[in-house]
């Protein structure tokens, strides 16, 4: 039998996710689950429940509600303590003004005349209303949902993301597969509650839905653009618990190439449509491009290259020859330390000779990597990302002559937008590194066209070192073929600092396994040490930047990578001990999913994803924002935190934009960023880098990771660890070659 109890809540004594245990003025302990706000709102709030008494093996005697009431005017208590833009005076003048009645319906539908009051202006109008439709959502949801044991921070995440969607709830009944196009909410979780609903284990919903969660996540965690039928159906087994469903599958297969969702191709594989559409695109365009003759340029090469005193290598020559021929597209392709950057500045002024210098653009997927091809070729340079947005209205770019640096990290997606904009008839120059990581995402393009043949190739393998003491290139190139380099000698721009556990073999084999471990994780500590003996070396050269507001300098000094996130020496908890120290008394804070983002602090960006933003100067001038695409790795300063509108606001010089985050999208979107891992800094360059290497990594070393995270260095490279797990990386060849649609086609 239901029961009914009245109090005061005085105390949270402890809550998680929206379920709390509370005591109340009287003393009774009461719990339960309340998703409409924070949980510390309710706080001094009286308040009807509606549940029964049970024994709490801690708290003794409870009353367990299902249902909570706040018992003062809920209007009041919503707008004063939920709804953002609200204070007390206002909300009571409100109500006061038209009935609680009312002025539901003016904030449900005619709320500019709440510009009338004092204080409310445009600014603070928009986010009432926005946080208004959250929190009506919010109720909605919660009485449609809490039946089925979801979290609040699932609601809040459900609600925000359908706040402007009619009769959501009526959606999600006909269909709970469709929360899978919601951020942070994967097929698992649309799963977990379509069951909790009553949706059947073989409903047509669910194996379309799992098979396109499949797929797609096969593709983008692994890097594949196609994978084979058996792979995809052995995996909806392993999902869905399934054994011998072959046929249903194949039925929901058929169904999904009829969608136009999945391509079937030969051998038996399958492709996501947009993956497939884009690398045939690729494939096509690279094809048509390697059969075009620009005609040539000079017809005296050498005297060319004797008037600019340019000396080149017979590699760096033959690139520049066949340019010369003709060739309207050519891959590039060296490894550090080998001249790509003189050979491409070559080209371009080679092409200078026809083309005016304002129809030559060359850009790079980083800001500050389109800034180094600048720095080095003298002709403009900008961001893939920032040309797509430039010139969106447009068919294509207004350029005869496009050079694309770093293309190893460009993915198949971003690629073939790209190249979709390039005018047919502009000469294409591709350049990259492909001793590198592959690219974020699925597609490995780069790769695939060398080893296709698909177009001209040049690759420079001859390394150019400017002095005796410079060897980050030379130790580079080493590890690349799978060699150790002699990375002990004294280097003017490579030090390793050796912290080996001595006798670590003959100890493995004597210790238990939690001796052993506890010995690692000494050893994981001295580094750490030697890591903050480094920051405090040259904390005062990176501080003086930043007080010069060389913001860029600032952001690209001084900079740890590492290998893996979690462990003592991961990134995530790197940046907590680094921001002590670069970071360590913040005029102003807030604090989001364990980490506590501080005013000056640096910091990166996680997702792809369009954001408010401004150019740098529009937002000193005080012009609109706009929506623009803000991508995953962008480094920035947070330098602003409106703590009455719950926002803040990074500046990323690279791109020289400023994005605007609400608090609630703080552990979404942002990191810190003191300590990176080595995937997050592809294409980046720091003055100082310093790499921790130890055993606890050992999964994750090898020759393609540790050459791309020495070659981020471009003054000095610091090694601190285990020269046997160095040793160990630098012979360990990791093959990254993806299933994709370009080899298949």
């Amino acid at each position: 039998m239901i029961e009914t109890l009245m109090g005061q809540v005085e105390k949270i004594l402890f809550e998680d996710e929206g379920f709390f245990i509370a005591v109340l003025k009287d003393g009774e302990k009461v719990s339960g689950t309340y998703f409409e706000s924070e949980v510390s709102n309710i706080v001094g709030s009286a308040v009807t429940l509606k549940g029964n008494w049970q024994e709490h093996k801690k708290y003794g005697k409870t009353f367990k509600f299902d249902s909570i009431k706040v018992n003062q005017s809920e209007l009041f208590f919503f707008l004063n303590k939920i709804i953002k833009g609200f204070t007390k005076k206002l909300s009571a003048e409100l109500i006061e003004k038209f009935g609680a009645e009312e002025l539901v319906q003016i904030l449900d539908n005619d709320i500019e005349r709440l510009l009338e009051f004092n204080g409310i202006k445009e600014k603070r109008l928009k986010k009432i209303q926005s946080s208004w439709k959250q929190f009506r959502s919010m109720r909605e949801f919660g009485e449609f949902l809490s039946p089925y044991d979801v979290s609040p921070a699932l609601l809040t995440t459900i609600a925000t993301a359908m706040k402007d969607v009619d009769e959501p709830c009526t959606k999600i009944k006909n269909n709970p597969y469709i929360l899978t196009s919601i951020n942070s909410i994967g097929f698992k979780r649309a799963d977990e509650l379509a069951l909790k609903m009553g949706v059947p284990k073989e409903d047509e919903n669910r194996i379309g839905s799992a098979m396109d969660y499949v797929l797609l996540n096969y593709c983008e965690q692994q890097g594949n653009s196609c994978v084979a039928k058996d792979v995809l159906f052995h995996e909806l087994n392993e999902l869905l618990g399934f054994r011998n469903r072959e046929n249903i599958y194949e039925g929901a297969l058929v169904q999904r190439v009829l969608a136009g969702e999945i391509v079937q191709m030969k051998n038996n594989r399958v492709s996501p449509a947009r993956l497939y559409d884009a690398e045939k695109f690729l494939y096509d365009t690279f094809k048509a491009r390697a059969k075009l003759d620009s005609g040539g340029f000079v017809k005296d090469l050498d005297a060319f290259l004797a008037c600019g005193n340019l000396n080149l290598g017979t590699q760096q020559k033959e690139a520049v020859e066949m340019i010369n021929k003709g060739a309207s597209l050519l891959f590039l392709v060296g490894y550090a330390g080998t001249g790509k950057s003189t050979t491409s500045k070559t080209i371009l002024d080679l092409l200078n000779t026809r083309y005016e210098t304002q129809e030559i653009m060359t850009c790079a997927l980083s800001g500050i990597a389109s800034q180094r091809i600048a720095d080095t070729t003298g002709y403009e340079s900008a961001t893939i990302q920032s040309l797509l947005v430039k010139h969106e209205s447009r068919d294509t770019f207004p350029y005869a002559v496009m050079l694309i640096d770093e293309a190893s990290m460009i993915n198949s997606s971003l690629f073939a937008r790209f190249l979709a904009k390039v005018n047919k008839n502009a000469i294409l120059i591709i350049v990259g590194d492909d001793a590198q990581l592959p690219p974020i995402g699925a597609g490995n393009v780069l790769s695939d066209a060398l080893t296709l043949n698909i177009a001209p190739i040049v690759k420079l393998t001859k390394i150019y070192r400017q002095s005796e003491e410079q060897a980050i290139t030379l130790i580079a190139n080493e590890i690349r073929v799978g060699n150790v380099p002699e990375y002990r000698k004294v280097y003017e721009d490579f030090e390793f600092i050796d912290l080996s556990i001595p006798n670590y073999y003959a100890l493995k084999n004597q210790l238990s396994s939690d001796a052993l471990q506890e010995l690692r994780e000494e050893n994981s500590n001295e580094i750490v040490a030697e890591i903050l003996h480094k920051v405090v070396q040259n904390i005062d050269k990176a501080r003086l930047r930043l007080k010069n507001k060389e913001i860029k300098e600032y952001l690209n000094y001084f900079q740890v990578i590492t290998p893996m996130k979690g462990g003592t020496l991961g990134s995530n908890n790197l940046n907590k001990v680094l921001q002590e120290y670069f970071n360590p008394n913040p005029k102003k804070c807030v604090k989001k999913g364990g980490t506590e983002f501080r005013l000056m602090d640096k910091v990166v960006h996680t997702k792809n994803e369009n954001m408010t933003s401004w150019s740098g100067d529009g937002f000193k001038l005080g012009e609109d924002s706009a929506q623009r695409r803000i991508f995953n790795g962008m480094s920035g300063l947070l330098f602003k935190i409106e703590e009455d509108d719950e926002q803040v606001f990074v500046f990323y010089p690279n791109e020289d934009v400023v994005v605007l985050y609400e608090y609630e999208e703080l552990k979404s979107h942002l990191m810190l960023s003191y300590a990176l891992t080595i995937h997050k800094v592809q294409g980046m360059e720091y003055d100082i880098v310093v790499i921790p290497m130890s055993f606890t990594h050992f999964i994750m070393h090898n020759t393609k990771l540790i050459y791309t995270a020495i070659t981020r260095a471009k003054h000095k490279c610091i090694l601190i660890g285990e020269g046997a797990a160095f040793e160990s990386a630098c012979r360990k060849f990791e093959s990254t070659r993806r299933d994709t649609v370009l080899l298949e086609l």
